[in-house]
């Protein structure tokens, strides 16, 4: 929390800067300009978050649709940077003829679906929080966000990355972001940070499994997967299944991920090393859940809900906190047996301690 007792919003955003740092770099102005641009917008935006921890966020919205059922809102920033925009659909709206407006509308609805079915978790913030998205945010903006408030889209660049509505998982990740800011509130640096951020892709990659009734052996276990314009030499951002392999691009680079702790890296920049360090929970993740089988937003998906939101998780939560409280959670849930067998397996193959 902050320190007027509320809950501290962060600006989280999909792509990391470490990619927007390669691009921005790049000799051809097509690539770099976005790029800059783009950096230049997310650090206007991680100020704005430090001040909403002094000043104090605003009020939210009181909920305007019943108990268990999602109020969201789609605004267009018609590429301008002021939010939330001009609004162009509301709850029970029809689809309209812009595709980007009805992805973020149905991204909304799923990332709301799946915590409601599965773990009882009326929106965002468990008490039916309307769900604001804007689209089209910025010229050639590479990058989509949270902002503490509500979902923000930019259509990419065309040439490195395309609309960031695209996929579903983006959408549950960012959202993501706000359940962990009403829940466990994780610092978002070092290894909370980077806890945080496989948060959001744990239950992105879920919420988009829910979506399309996947189990963990159907599921590819990618991370903005159909992000990538076809140029790049990748298949998505990041990958839970095999951390390091999302892409090797001579723009982007090769995907920095860590899966053990044995390549865990120390750095200042990303608050740490978040977006690259969270391969190695990530990937815990993917071996619980492939051990155990059948749904992942089930059994193992249950484990990590119940560590997020069960009050236990400290703020600053290390790696090995974490996983002490997903062998505890599972004991709680389903007794000794399976399930707490995988946990730990997991974890001791990532070379996380979990007693």
């Amino acid at each position: 929390m902050n320190a007027n007792g509320g809950f501290e919003p962060v600006f989280c955003s999909i792509v990391p800067p470490h990619v927007l740092d390669n691009l921005a770099q790049h000799e051809d102005s097509a690539l770099a300009t976005p790029a800059r641009r783009t950096l230049e917008r997310d650090a206007l935006e991680r100020t704005r978050r430090r001040l909403t921890t002094v000043i104090g966020a605003p009020a939210a919205t009181p909920p305007t649709a019943d108990a268990g059922a999602p109020y969201r809102t789609v605004y267009d920033a018609e590429h301008q940077e002021t939010l939330p925009g001009t609004k162009v659909r509301d709850e029970g709206d029809e689809p309209g003829g812009d595709a980007t407006v009805n992805r973020a509308y149905a991204g909304l609805g799923a990332t709301f679906e799946l915590y409601l079915r599965a773990y009882g978790r009326d929106s965002i913030d468990g008490k039916g929080l309307p769900l604001d998205a804007t689209v089209h945010f910025g010229e050639n903006y590479d990058n989509a966000f949270w902002n503490g408030e509500q979902m923000v889209f930019g259509d990419g660049d065309g040439e490195i990355f395309l609309d960031f509505t695209l996929p579903v998982d983006v959408i549950g990740h960012e959202l993501t972001h706000g359940v962990t800011q009403y829940t466990a509130n994780l610092a978002y640096f070092g290894e909370s940070g980077a806890l945080n951020e496989s948060m959001s892709d744990v239950f992105g990659s879920l919420i988009k499994q829910y979506s399309l009734g996947q189990t963990a052996a159907e599921a590819d276990w990618l991370i903005g997967a159909g992000l990538l314009a076809p140029r790049v030499t990748g298949q998505a951002l990041r990958s839970m299944k095999e951390p390091g392999s999302a892409y090797d691009d001579d723009v982007l680079g090769k995907d920095p991920q860590p899966g053990t702790m044995d390549g865990y890296v120390r750095t200042s920049r990303d608050n740490g090393g978040v977006h690259i360090n969270s391969g190695i929970p990530n990937h815990a993740f993917y071996l619980v859940a492939t051990e155990l089988g059948g749904h992942a937003w089930e059994r193992a998906g249950q484990i990590w809900y119940d560590v997020l939101t069960g009050g236990e998780l400290d703020t600053h939560a290390t790696f090995a906190d974490f996983a002490r409280l997903t062998v505890a959670a599972a004991v709680t849930r389903y007794r000794e047996g399976a399930e707490q067998e995988a946990v730990l397996k997991a974890w001791g193959r990532v070379g996380v301690p979990a007693t």
